[in-house]
């Protein structure tokens, strides 16, 4: 079983107590019953950034992403460890060129893998798949702090990250998805 109060106080502890690696860690043992991951926090069907837990040093949450969206690229000005219990997520991994970004790496993660973004990383994601994915995502800090950067589509230029634009984004991708007969 998932216990959600457990596997937070786990997270924090391991925060404290050896950083990122150490949450990899305990990240990496909670997602590896996926079921029980959505027997404690639902199946993924609804697009959001839900918070499980947040302070000024750690946040966690689970992260439910509709089929077929994409998201801008964005920076977080803090480390980040996801894991994935349900579905697909594709990352590209970006770093600065001047006054814009270009891609730099790219990485495809599948039910119960992790991946570490380290604090100066800029990403984008990706839900490949026709089917809601879930992931657990946990952050180095507050992650609804502002102070974050995203970065225009187009022209690849710096702007600050607009959450509630990213959460729009989720209602809009989800709406097309339950739209398609």
């Amino acid at each position: 079983m998932f216990d959600l109060e457990a596997f937070v106080s786990e997270v924090r502890s391991a925060n404290v107590n050896g950083g990122q690696a150490a949450v990899d860690e305990v990240l990496r043992a909670a997602i590896r019953d996926p079921c029980a991951i959505m027997e404690t926090l639902g199946k993924p069907e609804e697009a959001d950034l839900h918070k499980l837990y947040s302070n000024e040093d750690v946040t966690i949450l689970n992260v439910v992403w509709p089929p077929l969206i994409s998201l801008l690229p964005h920076n977080h000005n803090m480390w980040a460890s996801i894991g994935i219990y349900a579905g697909r997520e594709n990352n590209i991994i970006w770093k600065r060129s001047g006054d814009v970004i270009e891609p730099y790496d790219a990485t495809a993660l599948g039910e119960q893998d992790v991946f570490s973004l380290p604090r100066n990383a800029i990403h984008s994601v990706t839900n490949p798949i026709e089917k809601f994915t879930g992931a657990i995502h946990i952050y180095g800090g507050n992650y609804f702090a502002p102070g974050r950067s995203e970065w225009d589509a187009e022209t690849l230029e710096e702007r600050p990250f607009d959450l509630d634009a990213a959460r729009a984004t989720f209602s809009k991708a989800a709406q097309r998805f339950h739209a398609v007969p």
